[in-house]
Parts: structure tokens; C-alpha cells; sequence
């Protein structure tokens, strides 16, 4: 591997080892591609993960190879690397979990190998109080990428009528993300609780839905509308957060009417730098549209559909 390289980031400096390191190997990028991707939409991805604790995806020899999740902040961060103190009721512990407020901090991560950000739909002056709802179109294995879309189409349509303003991004996998930013009145499960009932009315209109519980007995060519999303400690990757997969797949801002031509695997650390350049970022009016979810809460209080616990939580790593 070549020498470490500085990376002089507006006022802090990173320190970046084994920079030719290949961490994706379908084009051959490195660990020093992925962190000059990060800095070029820098931006975006801080305005993502600003002030939310933050699971990182860690892979220390390359996406190919191990594959590590954690919540606690890696050793050796600078001082000014900031952290968030989350408590864990079910085994009484706390975790101080990165809490990304400027782009050194981002980069930081990337030299202790983490690929993929993902953050809690919270932020730091009150984690209990979420203030994103997030959608998320899961498609189940039969389903299609058009079938996402008609999906998302639907989803886009009750959003309207509830005056909600809905920013969609690619997952980087083969699904969907839909986020609404939301006033920080209200705790997970309520949030949890108006996510199921915003999933039975697009469930209503569009027969690809399955709200099914248990993954196994869901219909193989259905698109779930995965309301867990929203529940304490659930977390999906970030808008720019760089996926773990060879080809360097990015989870990217869209817009509505990009959904029926763009193709998810269009967005990659090799083309979203040039896309950002161009659009900026598309999610950077979402702090100015916040909707109140009391009308979902009304619609679940109609419907009167209880829905299961949430699942537990991944076991605290070290």
C-alpha cells in the first residue's frame, strides 16, 4: 500500500493510511476515491447525517471482505470528532455513536473504513423525538424495479393529498426511500405507529402492496412498505451514503420525475460526484417542509389496526 496521505478538510486535517487500498473492485476504486467522493458531495451527505447518531459499515480490507457494524465511535477519534450518548433499555448499556457536523468528520470514518453511513431519523438535542419519517419500498424478491416505481407513484400521490412534501432517493439496492421531514412532537411509536397507517392507504390503492408481518408469508412479487424503519434504533443509509457492493452503488437523491428513467445502478461514486456538481443537492429544501403527522395519527386511530412490537434491535457491538 502507498504512503498515508493528509487531507486538509476547511480547517482539520485527516490523515488517511493505506490510500491505494481497492475497496471496490468493479472499476477499481480506493479507500482515497471513496473519501475524495465524500468531500465532493460533502454538502449533501453532511446535511444527511448532521447532528444524528450514526451506525457505521465498516470494511476494513475492502467491500469484498469483512463486513463490520458498529454503534460505538471507533478508537482513536480526534477531539473534534463529535459523539451522541445513546441508551439501550434492553441490556441497560449506552453507546456514543458518531454525530456528523462537518466533513472532516465524515472522512475521519472513511480512514477507519466505514463505506456506508446510517443514521437514526433523530438528532441529538432529542433522540427520543424523531424528526424524519422515512418510507421505505421493499421489494420482495420476485418484484421488479418497475414495480417499485408504481409503487412510489402511489406513495407520491397520498403524500400530496396529505400535504406532505416527500424527497425520494435511490436505496442503493433495489428499492426506494421516500423521506418527510417531521416537527420532533412525537416519539418512535407514534411515528412508527402513523408510518403503518400512511402504508395501509397506499396499500389501498395499489394491489402490489403485502403489509404481511413475517417476511416468509408475504407474496414473493409484492413491494412492502417498510414502516419499521421508523422504530427506535432502525436505521437505512444515508442520502450519498456509498452502499457496500463492488460497483460502488450510491444511495442517491432523486426527483419525482426522474423516478420512471432513472435506474439505481446509474448512481455510482464515478458519476454522482459530477450529478451533485450539476443539481446540488436535491434533498436541500427538506428542513423547510415539515409536516405534522396528526393526520396519520387520526387514520390510525380510524382504522383501529394494531400492529405487532417492533423487532429488537441488533445486539450492541464492542
Amino acid at each position: 500500500m502507498g504512503p498515508a496521505v493528509e487531507l486538509e478538510i476547511g480547517d482539520r486535517t485527516v490523515r488517511l493510511s493505506n490510500p491505494d487500498r481497492v475497496y471496490f473492485p468493479a472499476r477499481g476504486e480506493t479507500k482515497l476515491d471513496l473519501a475524495r467522493y465524500y468531500l465532493a458531495v460533502s454538502d449533501g451527505i453532511v446535511r444527511a447525517l448532521r447532528d444524528r447518531p450514526c451506525m457505521l459499515h465498516r470494511y476494513p480490507t475492502g467491500v469484498t471482505g469483512e463486513k463490520v457494524h458498529q454503534k460505538r465511535l471507533p478508537r482513536g477519534a480526534p477531539d473534534w470528532v463529535p459523539t451522541v450518548r445513546v441508551h439501550f433499555p434492553r441490556y441497560n448499556r449506552h453507546a456514543d455513536e458518531l454525530c456528523v457536523a462537518h466533513p472532516a468528520d465524515v472522512v475521519w470514518a472513511v480512514q477507519m473504513s466505514t463505506v456506508e453511513f446510517h443514521p437514526w431519523n433523530s438528532r441529538r438535542a432529542n433522540v427520543e423525538r424523531p424528526d424524519e419519517w422515512r418510507v421505505d419500498l421493499d421489494p420482495m424478491p420476485d418484484a421488479t424495479y418497475a414495480d417499485v416505481r408504481r409503487v412510489a407513484h402511489v406513495a407520491h400521490a397520498v403524500l400530496d393529498e396529505l400535504g406532505a412534501t416527500g424527497f425520494p432517493k435511490t436505496s442503493g439496492g433495489k428499492g426506494m426511500h421516500v423521506y418527510v421531514r417531521i416537527a420532533p412532537e412525537h416519539g418512535f411509536p407514534d411515528v412508527r405507529r402513523a408510518a403503518h397507517a400512511f402504508a395501509r392507504e397506499v396499500g389501498r390503492r395499489c394491489d402490489l402492496v403485502d403489509l404481511t408481518w413475517w417476511r416468509k408469508d408475504r407474496d414473493p412479487a409484492s413491494i412492502f412498505v417498510d414502516f419499521n424503519q421508523n422504530a427506535r434504533d432502525h436505521t437505512i443509509a444515508a442520502a450519498y451514503s456509498v452502499r457496500g457492493v463492488s460497483e460502488g452503488v450510491v444511495s442517491t437523491p432523486i426527483r419525482w420525475d426522474e423516478i420512471d428513467d432513472a435506474e439505481p445502478g446509474d448512481f455510482t461514486i464515478a458519476t454522482v460526484p459530477a450529478r451533485f456538481a450539476e443539481l446540488g443537492d436535491l434533498h436541500a429544501g427538506i428542513d423547510d417542509a415539515v409536516f405534522s403527522i396528526d393526520e396519520l395519527l387520526d387514520w390510525a386511530d380510524r382504522d383501529g389496526a394494531g400492529i405487532p412490537a417492533a423487532p429488537d434491535v441488533q445486539d450492541l457491538d464492542e
